[in-house]
């Protein structure tokens, strides 16, 4: 029975899928790991351990690339949490729009006051007055999974939408409203929206991409909603911009200590995929990759391998996680032939730095093949399903 650690709380959900594992909080030498927000940076995987699966789209929190050179794929759940993350985005376009935390925080500084409620109320309303979010331009930084549908919900509810992504996929861009505009850079988004909102991965080339730089190029009076990663602004020029009135509403779901309090900043305690729905959507979509991985080899929605799946042909299948290199798949097959074993299909695919090749062969296999695979120059890992 294969074993299934749980790093973190899961929807019960997962237990049904991975029903016959030994699944728990306190399982010794796992062949895979559910995880969601647990710090993996401490953690040292042993020699069982094949895939770790991510309920939740940032995998921040794994050692993704150490991962890798040990041969131990790591998924993510693109796009499961999407309709929740896209919910609150629209809930912060009116609050950024319309001054209703500082109306509402105000409102209870009238406790007390009885029968004069009303006039108190009538009377200080026109210090938080705000605008429509209709007819307004929203810029989406990002269209994957999220924000294609916070760009199509917005287009719904009234705004000329503009968006980018470099990456865009046709999938993608098949889902995307047309009356969304694509522009070539994030440049043009800054220049040109009243309303942005992140979408984008943290890396080397997002982190704190919305600097004072950056800040320069936008309308006076922009609204900036950052529901991907904290780091991908810079909370002092932020801090800065709010001041000086350069930025209206800064909404973050990742709260920093120096931007609570300050007058134009709304942070919303990493609310984002706080659904039941959500949770319940991560944990089946993790808790599937890691069975299929487990059970055939194969690999859907990976950060560190590419996406790899083939149906079954042959007697024996043998998966090889290995660096993307030259002539590796020759030497593979050559090992394979050089035992008189015909390979009945084989599928090979990279991903940066790495690969992963499923091999389905007209043999059982036998400790002398394995062995004879993981001595190909540039193999991380071959196991048997």
């Amino acid at each position: 029975m294969a074993k299934i650690l749980k790093l973190n709380a899961i929807s019960p959900l997962a237990d049904g899928i991975l029903a016959g594992y030994d699944c728990g909080e306190d399982v010794k030498d796992p062949a895979g790991i559910l995880v969601r927000s647990a710090q993996m940076a401490e953690y040292e995987p042993g020699e069982s351990l094949l895939a770790v699966a991510r309920a939740g789209a940032g995998t921040n929190n794994i050692p993704s690339a150490k991962y890798a050179e040990k041969g131990i794929v790591v998924f993510n759940t693109p796009g499961a949490n999407a309709n929740a993350v896209k919910e609150l985005v629209i809930c912060e376009l009116f609050l950024g729009g319309r001054k209703i935390v500082d109306g509402i925080d105000w409102v209870k500084t009238l406790k007390g006051s009885g029968a004069e409620t009303g006039k108190l109320v009538e009377k200080g309303k026109k210090n938080f007055v705000g605008c429509e979010i209709a007819g307004k331009t929203l810029g989406v930084i990002g269209l994957g999974a999220i924000g294609i549908m916070v760009a199509n919900a917005a287009v719904a509810l009234g705004m000329k939408v503009i968006g980018c992504d470099p990456y865009l996929s046709t999938h993608n861009a098949l889902m995307l409203d047309p009356a969304v505009e694509a522009v070539a850079d994030d440049g043009e988004i800054l220049k040109r929206a009243d309303f942005i909102t992140l979408h984008v991965p943290l890396n080397d080339g997002t982190r704190g991409m919305i600097d004072g730089e950056a800040i320069a190029m936008c309308k006076d009076g922009v609204v900036i909603i950052n529901n991907a990663r904290g780091e991908l602004a810079d909370n002092a020029a932020i801090k800065s911009a709010l001041e000086s009135g350069k930025i209206a509403r800064y909404i973050t779901d990742f709260p920093a200590d120096e931007l609570i309090g300050v007058k134009g900043a709304i942070c919303v305690p990493h609310l984002g995929a706080s659904t039941p729905e959500a949770e319940d959507n991560c944990a089946v979509m993790a808790a599937r990759q890691l069975k299929d991985y487990l059970e055939n080899g194969n690999i859907t929605n990976s950060v560190n391998y590419p996406a790899v799946s083939a149906a079954r042909a042959g007697k024996s299948r043998i998966c090889v996680c290995h660096r993307n290199i030259a002539n590796i798949i020759a030497g593979l097959s050559a090992a394979v032939s050089a035992r008189g074993i015909n390979i009945a299909n084989l599928l090979d695919k990279s991903k940066g730095d790495y690969a992963y090749a499923i091999i389905d062969i007209d043999a059982q296999t036998d400790d002398e093949l394995t062995a004879a695979l993981k001595d190909v120059p540039g193999v991380l890992r071959v196991r048997t399903v």
